[in-house]
């Protein structure tokens, strides 16, 4: 998914001469064509991310258009004060962009995990949060939400996550249909698709078909299609590799209460409490029962009582 947001930003700066990148002091290589193709447009702030986002703001201000780009943890809970003031409360066109977020950095501890992302940055009123799931959805998505010319928080993994086939394109603040099925809605937001779809293809073998959705904008949430969803499923699992609160879960659950269509919900994911014990992320994933075996075990379960 690096690969895919490092050529997307290109091609995008290549076009829009106002353009400019500022990381917070990573992305050695990934970004070098960036820098051979548009030079002084590439911005190193340094390990001050505080810093990068007054930078970015400030360029804001100046008539350019800002792509601001950190570890998801150090993005969004390091640098909030300044993301709230100075882009989201004005309106700036800069676009954050949280690269591992969940517990993609597992390993490193809980200072590079980001399991609270969505809950900061949809808790700015201004802002699009946007989830992409493999590289496709990097390269279809990253520009249109760069048009909107607003606040916007975007995510990227890290290399070599695969490409998945849906029946139909990723646009901006519509929740993308995978697979269409029966019964139930499985619903998910960035690269834990993946194990969704790993499940689905256990699931088909068993002539269980559930609708597989990817809502990858998180705000504003597409509730039409929720609503359409609700008059033809009798239960939505949501897969959120996010903390309960705050996430694609409570916004689903949000809607479920204020639209009174009380649908049947189901969640899997990390549950509120901090994720300790350097584990892989498959490894924590497996543990705290969110990964494609618990979805498949889940699905039946659910699937024997309709």
């Amino acid at each position: 998914m690096r690969k895919a947001f490092a050529e997307t930003l290109t091609k995008i700066a290549i076009d829009n001469s106002r353009l400019a990148f500022v990381t917070g002091d990573l992305g050695f290589q990934v970004f070098d064509d960036f820098v051979k193709k548009c030079g002084p447009r590439y911005i190193n702030a340094g390990v001050a991310e505080a810093q990068m986002i007054y930078t970015a703001a400030g360029m804001a201000l100046e008539g350019w258009q800002t792509i601001a780009y950190s570890i998801a943890s150090f993005a969004t809970a390091r640098p909030f004060e300044q993301i709230r003031f100075c882009v989201d409360y004005p309106k700036l066109p800069v676009v954050l962009v949280g690269a591992g977020r969940g517990y993609t950095y597992a390993t490193s501890g809980v200072s590079h995990h980001a399991a609270d992302d969505i809950a900061l940055m949809s808790a700015l009123p201004n802002m699009t949060v946007v989830i992409p799931g493999d590289p496709g959805e990097i390269e279809q998505l990253l520009p249109q939400l760069v048009a909107l010319k607003a606040p916007g928080y975007f995510t990227v993994g890290r290399f070599g996550e695969p490409r998945f086939e849906a029946e139909e394109p990723a646009t901006l603040g519509k929740a993308r249909r995978i697979r269409s099925g029966s019964k139930i809605a499985v619903i998910s937001t960035g690269e834990i698709i993946n194990e969704v779809l790993a499940a689905a293809d256990v699931l088909r073998k068993e002539s269980i078909t559930p609708h597989i959705y990817q809502m990858h904008t998180v705000k504003p949430l597409d509730t039409h299609a929720l609503d359409n969803l609700s008059g033809e499923v009798r239960a939505f699992l949501i897969v959120d590799e996010h903390l309960p609160n705050g996430g694609l879960w409570s916004a689903i659950a949000s809607w479920s209460v204020l639209s009174g269509q009380r649908a049947r919900l189901i969640r899997l994911g990390p549950p509120d409490r901090y994720a300790l014990g350097n584990m892989q992320r498959d490894d924590l994933r497996e543990k705290l029962e969110y990964d494609r075996t618990a979805i498949i075990n889940k699905c039946r379960e659910i699937w024997k009582t309709l």
